[in-house]
């Protein structure tokens, strides 16, 4: 029987596949992006004796074979997703919280900027903007006017 990349992958790193790194992995893919007590409480619905330490330390195990990674969106816990999606930012409103993916190719620009001004490289990932979405800016500009 073949193995699955990730299965692959862990085990090149020498580690063990188990019930809750497939349990994990899977609900980090399903949620797209999330906290460690979301993935917790996905994870719980399968296996409801998985405590938040064991989601921890099967985080830290994926994400050091590359298999998932984090961002820090706002001043809460990390945030979880697959290494398989493409390259991309976080826009974090500030006032309903919703967060939006858009491709790092879009701070391209900033990027080079910051590498001719300050002759610093920038990694476009693991990254967060804050600020207002379309309709929380729009509701904001609304109440400004009115």
């Amino acid at each position: 029987m073949e193995s699955s990349p990730w299965e692959a992958r862990l085990r090149e790193q020498g580690f063990r596949i188990t019930a809750q790194r497939q349990l994990v992995l899977e609900s980090v893919n399903q949620l797209g992006h999330g906290t460690p007590e979301e993935i917790l409480s996905s994870v719980q619905k399968t296996a409801s004796g998985v405590n938040l330490s064991t989601i921890y330390r099967t985080l830290e195990v994926l994400e050091s074979v590359g298999l998932i990674t984090h961002t820090h969106i706002g001043h809460g816990a990390p945030v979880y997703h697959s290494q398989d999606e493409s390259p991309h930012i976080h826009l974090v409103c500030d006032d309903c919280a919703e967060v939006t993916s858009i491709p790092a190719a879009s701070a391209a620009q900033f990027s080079l900027d910051l590498k001719e001004t300050y002759g610093f490289t920038a990694h476009m990932t693991h990254m967060a903007v804050t600020g207002s979405c379309k309709t929380c800016a729009s509701k904001s500009e609304l109440k400004s006017n009115g």
